[in-house]
């Protein structure tokens, strides 16, 4: 069957066949056999001027030199393995080189160069018996979890696709990771999906397989699907070849706020250097024994809440589910960082200032990291005044994964999440798409990116790959103003939190943070209502905190003496909650008046 024709992500030619439903993905290719010998010219993986050969002063030849330099001082243990991952074709600070040969990848780094595996999971290959992964009483050890990836591997070595119900189970993780080793794409699907979701993402992405827990009653959508259970005590079997870092490990939905969701496709090199990046900004080690209860369907919980630790070889404490005696519990114990959303911190601080032992625990954590929205400035200071910890943030999405990171040993300025990651291209734009230079803390434009950790493209989506693809770089419709210490400030979605009013542009974010300061507020959210003379009109949708809510030009007052006043709220909605998803994140589409709470 001929490749199916459609529109080739820019950047990605080569991998456009694995955006279809029709065509499966091409045989992993294995790495060379041998290395060039000595005084043998290196085979040239494009088109060089010098036909004939390169000269000695070639940068190609002296890049060759450096790398077989730099490859004998790490066999003989003077270079330790920790870098980022570039992807071909993009450069950073300076030249990668890629040597299939070897099985490593050189890159240049500020603190000069470093050599790594290009093993997505290298802790699989020379397995030790420390612990992996802990649910409870329920534990694997990296030795353990090769011997079950391995048999669930083989059993999945001719599937095209497999789906994974994404269940805070141990079975999920050892899916993933045999899903992973096996270089089949996985499909982690939500276990809150509706029946009208389910059907559309099993159709959409036509997984031959679907893996899950023996104990799991599946819902209808997807009983017609093979179902393979995952079993913990199978017996071992070799290790499949490592995949082609190119090729598709993750094939992740979005939430489809404009629409239904839509396969976001990621590739074994974005994971890598993604995960690697991050152990860079968070001097995240083999040493940190990571705890979260996150959900295993997003990239938040999965690729870096447990492929972060596995492919670093640490630890991961899951809880099930997120409880505030959980996280003081593991953090007692031998946990070192947490993973958390906005939501979970936001309860936190309100149990460290009851509880001094919670305090306590929060206090003993090498970091505590907050992600999927942005944490308010008022509970980042609640858990400083409480625990002595300021919360490390970060940024990132699906298509992209993590990309803005606030450093382990750099400022932590609340309502900030750091600078880009050392592999990742950022840039603001403003709605002509020009670029913008200031980092005056005020300028707002769109956040673009581009590196190494972008995603392929989604799945039988070709229109809303070129729409969301600009020359290379990733249109994010987040916007953000940027410091001069080059720190992002986020405002929010471009469509839902960019307010236009009386010829300001007004982030929905910064009122949203002085509301949640005023005592009477325990909740806040900020939209944007058509408005006849000034465009726009703020609006403010509060929870209170007790039974007497303050008054509407009390919120505006209030906000008026934070901010600038156009940033006063018109119109003040009441309602009992925000609605929100699994990650904490409001839904602003789903704001609806309440008839008995009232508005002012």
């Amino acid at each position: 069957m001929g490749q199916r024709q459609g529109h080739q992500p820019r950047g990605h030619p080569r991998q456009a066949h694995y955006l279809h439903r029709s065509v499966r993905p091409a045989p992993r290719r294995e790495p060379p056999d041998r290395r060039p010998e000595q005084g043998e010219q290196p085979r040239h993986r494009h088109r060089h001027p010098h036909i004939g050969g390169c000269p000695p002063c070639c940068e190609h030849v002296r890049r060759q030199q450096h790398r077989e330099k730099t490859v004998e001082s790490h066999r003989k243990g003077e270079v330790r393995r920790h870098p980022p991952f570039e992807r071909p074709g993009i450069t950073i600070d300076g030249a990668s080189v890629l040597d299939h040969s070897i099985g490593h990848y050189l890159k240049r780094t500020s603190k000069g160069l470093r050599v790594g595996t290009l093993a997505l999971l290298p802790t699989l290959h020379q397995p030790t018996d420390a612990e992996a992964v802990r649910f409870g009483q329920r534990c694997v050890t990296y030795r353990e979890l090769r011997v079950v990836t391995a048999a669930l591997a083989r059993q999945l070595s001719d599937a095209r696709r497999v789906a994974i119900w994404a269940q805070p189970k141990l079975e999920t993780c050892v899916a993933i990771v045999a899903a992973l080793a096996a270089g089949v794409p996985a499909v982690p699907i939500n276990p809150r999906l509706g029946t009208r979701e389910l059907q559309h993402v099993a159709f959409d992405a036509a997984p031959d397989l679907i893996l899950t827990a023996p104990d799991v009653t599946l819902p209808e959508p997807l009983r017609a699907l093979t179902r393979l259970d995952v079993d913990l005590d199978a017996a071992s079997a070799p290790m499949p070849p490592e995949p082609d870092p190119e090729s598709p490990a993750l094939i992740v939905y979005t939430s489809g706020t404009t629409g239904p969701p839509k396969g976001v496709v990621l590739p074994r090199r974005a994971l890598a250097a993604d995960i690697d990046a991050l152990a860079e900004a968070w001097a995240w080690t083999a040493q940190d024994v990571l705890v979260h209860g996150l959900p295993l369907f997003h990239v938040h919980g999965l690729v870096l809440g447990v492929l972060g630790p596995l492919r670093l070889g640490g630890a991961l404490h899951h809880l099930g589910s997120f409880s505030v005696d959980g996280v003081a519990r593991e953090l007692g114990g031998s946990a070192t960082m947490l993973f958390g959303v906005p939501t979970m911190y936001h309860r936190l601080a309100a149990a460290a200032e009851r509880d001094p032992q919670v305090a306590a625990a929060l206090g003993r954590a090498r970091l505590l990291i907050s992600g999927s929205a942005a944490l308010s400035v008022a509970d980042h200071h609640r858990i400083a005044a409480t625990t002595g910890q300021h919360v490390v943030q970060r940024y990132g999405m699906t298509e992209s994964l993590i990309t803005c990171a606030v450093r382990a040993e750099g400022p932590r300025r609340p309502g900030t999440v750091g600078p880009p990651l050392d592999v990742v291209a950022l840039r603001l734009v403003d709605e002509n798409g020009e670029i913008l230079e200031a980092s005056d803390d005020n300028t707002v434009g769109e956040i673009e990116v581009a590196g190494p950790t972008l995603f392929l493209g989604y799945l039988n989506r070709p229109d809303a790959t070129a729409e969301a693809m600009h020359d290379g770089w990733f249109r994010t419709g987040d916007v953000a103003t940027r410091g001069a210490d080059g720190h992002l400030r986020l405002i929010g979605r471009r469509t839902t939190d960019l307010i236009s009013s009386g010829g300001y542009k007004i982030g929905a974010g910064e009122i949203e943070s002085a509301l949640l300061e005023h005592p009477g507020i325990a909740d806040a959210a900020v939209t944007g209502e058509p408005d006849p003379d000034l465009g726009e009109r703020v609006v403010a949708w509060v929870v209170a905190a007790g039974d007497s809510p303050p008054a509407a030009k009390e919120l505006a007052d209030h906000v008026g003496g934070l901010l600038a006043a156009h940033k006063r709220p018109r119109v003040v909605h009441y309602l009992a909650a925000l609605p929100r998803n699994d990650l904490g994140k409001v839904l602003k589409a789903e704001l609806r008046p309440d008839p008995d709470r009232g508005l002012q």
